[in-house]
């Protein structure tokens, strides 16, 4: 029944007999393999200890057992040294998921105070040792048959990032809300049967925040109003980096959660919708030195974890307890492989990397110049036309947005974010900020050769107010987290243009639907590629709240009864995204030159002041507008389109625009003022209106006219 097996590929494979176990453990002393009769807890089991001398090359310890087959259960034990000052945590007694498991059992009932390595009654605290078997309480691995899914022939579909648009969303929260009127809320049924929806708003892609298998019932903290327990909603805190999410599948039974995030993905693919997961290999829910042991901590701590000059404790460059050792070999081999099992086996079409800038530190903590890891990632031949995207940051310190290195990597650009708002806002002298973020942040980007689409351009996401709360509040208000409202940013660059929250002042109402608007129409206009908070369509709410990671309930949730009552919203954000992709001049690769590419009299990019003149770029404030040509330019290799005239008044007073000359033989028309009411706010192809010489345009508004040919 049991053979010497293989030491590679690592995990648990099936190889048409059995299953191939193979587990990587360079200071491991023994290693056994526990199999498991059911998952549930309690499950008898058989235990297998491997033999150093058959079931061990260099520092991977394997087996093959004969008759075994998908969907069985394991776990593993190993032995080693126990001296928490050297770096070495190894404990028999505390049983390991395998970190290539791709399938976890149910979380939702595990006590991770028997996972601790130690005994947390001794004073010797984290020093000391504990002997408390965890075997029956440990959530367990399962083994996957990745050849048993039908994928009717789908690849992923790795759309340019310069014609896609992307739609950062929560797998649970976008259906969870009773009135979602799905059959399976908050799965990845669920999704699928909201895809007509997507089709609708006309998004290219979505980026899901993580679904790798995490414990959201780690925290211990209560919602101060409610009196519930407040949950680890977000999931940036793995457990299992091949495994999806298993309370995110209706499908319960072993592998259940894997063969359904297949279907999602398949049947997103049917409908031109590509999938972008949100990927946190910067650090483990292992925690720091007083937090449990289920798997890297017990197999080899000093390897996948960067520890400080007393390797007793944890560099904390995630903020959450602990850094992932990303540049040591073996670690890198890890990381490749999980992506390689993404794209090849689950299909994905890309990845961001959770601060993304611990990937680029070295086993100090140091910030290294060509990081390895992030290189490989980067040159990768399974990888080369996935999507890589940085969050180009750290909790330690680090801030590379502009200067992220590795080669074709996109990046989050918040430059982007917090330039517009301060514009939107109405602070002085933001004009010039608002001119170098639209044309595509050639500050950040055009220095090492990347282009215009590296910058992923964002006004909101996950991690912060949402559009409606943006212009909804001027604090915070993060309460119901149970930390004193400590928690979450204070730059929020928000306004509540005088009420704090929800209001029945028409006025103000009026005010901040136009803002949301003008966010909308910046952010589709702007080089780059536009991402878009799930949602923010709607004119979804947190009540104020900026940090919502541990609030699984209708603060999170999409109340789809918003749909109904912002409709003009919902219109003018799928009319933006649709007016984006019609013109390519929005689209370009590469970045405006401030001339034409065939050389002619009028430059690709002019920008104006509102009486026409050329910008005193020191002292202009919060009028501006450019004139773009676009017509196809060498550079491009691209289609014609359109010319424009973009008007933006981020001011309180209504102001008179000279409108500057059209092309010979055309004229301007008007596509988008967001003053206006629906339906005139933004117009359909055809019924654009002719715009005369000076153009009013109000408050807080902006304009977009395009050239047409004259009747």
């Amino acid at each position: 029944m049991v053979d010497n097996g293989k030491p590679l590929p690592l995990g648990a494979v099936l190889t048409g007999t059995g299953v191939n176990f193979s587990l990587f453990s360079r200071g491991a002393t023994a290693v056994t393999l526990a199999l498991f009769e059911s998952a549930a807890s309690g499950s008898s089991y058989q235990e297998i200890k491997l033999d150093k001398e058959k079931n061990k090359t260099g520092d991977v310890w394997h087996c093959h057992i004969r008759g075994l087959g998908a969907g069985a259960f394991y776990l593993y034990r190993v032995d080693g040294p126990y001296v928490p000052e050297k770096g070495f945590r190894f404990n028999p007694h505390k049983s390991l998921i395998d970190p290539y498991s791709k399938a976890i059992t149910d979380l939702s009932n595990w006590d991770l105070k028997i996972c601790l390595g130690y005994d947390p009654d001794d004073p010797a605290g984290d020093l000391s040792f504990s002997y408390k078997d965890d075997l029956y309480t440990q959530p367990k691995s399962v083994v996957v048959d990745d050849n048993a899914f039908d994928w009717q022939g789908d690849t992923p579909l790795n759309y340019p990032l310069r014609f896609s648009v992307l739609y950062e969303t929560h797998v649970k929260g976008l259906t969870a809300h009773p009135n979602a009127g799905v059959q399976h809320p908050g799965t990845y049924r669920g999704v699928i049967e909201k895809i007509p929806y997507l089709k609708d708003l006309g998004i290219t892609s979505l980026e899901f925040l993580p679904i790798q298998e995490f414990n959201e019932h780690e925290l211990t903290r209560i919602n101060p109003k409610t009196g519930k327990p407040l949950v680890n909603y977000w999931g940036y805190s793995t457990v299992a980096f091949f495994a999806p999410k298993g309370a995110y599948a209706a499908d319960k039974s072993p592998g259940g959660p894997v063969r359904e995030f297949k279907e999602m993905v398949r049947e997103l693919h049917k409908a031109g919708l590509e999938v972008i997961l949100d990927i946190v290999f910067n650090h483990t829910a292992e925690g720091n030195e007083q937090g449990p042991t289920f798997s890297f901590r017990g197999l080899d701590n000093a390897i996948y974890y960067i520890l400080n000059e007393n390797k007793r404790y944890y560099q904390n460059y995630s903020g959450c307890g602990n850094t992932v050792n990303c540049n040591h070999p073996v670690v890198r081999g890890f990381i490749l492989d999980c992506l390689r099992y993404w794209v090849v086996e689950m299909h994905v079409d890309g990845f961001r990397f959770d601060l993304g800038s611990i990937l680029g530190r070295d086993r100090y903590g140091r910030l290294m110049e060509n990081p390895p890891m992030l290189e490989r990632i980067a040159e990768d031949p399974i990888l080369s036309h996935t999507k890589i995207i940085a969050e180009a940051w750290d909790a330690g310190g680090a801030y590379q947005v502009g200067w992220f290195p590795g080669g074709r990597w996109a990046e989050w650009n918040d430059r982007f974010r917090d330039d517009l708002r301060k514009f939107w806002r109405g602070d002085s002298m933001e004009a010039r900020h608002l001119a170098t973020r639209i044309s595509g942040s050639a500050d950040l980007y055009l220095r090492d050769g990347r282009k215009p689409f590296h910058s992923i351009n964002f006004i909101t996401s996950h991690d912060g107010f949402t559009l409606r709360d943006l212009v909804s509040y001027n604090d915070k208000h993060n309460e119901e987290n149970g930390e004193g409202n400590r928690d979450g940013s204070n730059a929020n660059y928000s306004a509540n243009y005088s009420f704090e929250g929800p209001t029945v002042n028409i006025a103000i109402e009026n005010v901040r639907e136009r803002q949301m608007k003008n966010f909308f129409a910046t952010l589709m206009i702007s080089l780059g590629t536009p991402m878009i908070l799930g949602g923010d369509e709607l004119g979804r709410t947190q009540r104020g709240n900026n940090n919502a990671y541990c609030q699984d309930n209708e603060i999170s949730w999409y109340d789809w009864s918003f749909l109904e009552k912002n409709h003009g919203l919902f219109r003018f954000a799928k009319e933006m995204i649709a007016f984006r992709r019609r013109h390519h001049g929005f689209m370009r690769p590469e970045f405006y030159t401030g001339r034409d590419g065939n050389y002619n009299a009028i430059p690709d990019i002019i920008w104006y002041n509102e009486r026409g003149d050329t910008p005193n770029w020191e002292k202009i404030d919060a009028c501006l507008a450019l004139r773009i040509d676009g017509s196809r330019a060498e550079i491009l290799a691209d289609r014609d389109d359109n010319d424009f005239f973009i008007m933006f008044n981020a001011g309180q007073k209504q102001m008179v625009f000279t409108v500057c000359e059209p092309p010979p033989g055309k004229l301007w028309v008007r596509a988008v003022d967001t003053c206006m009411p629906p339906p005139e706010d933004i117009l359909a192809p055809g019924s654009e209106k002719p715009v005369p010489d000076s153009y009013l345009v109000r408050e807080r508004s902006m304009v977009i006219c395009l050239s047409k040919e004259k009747p």
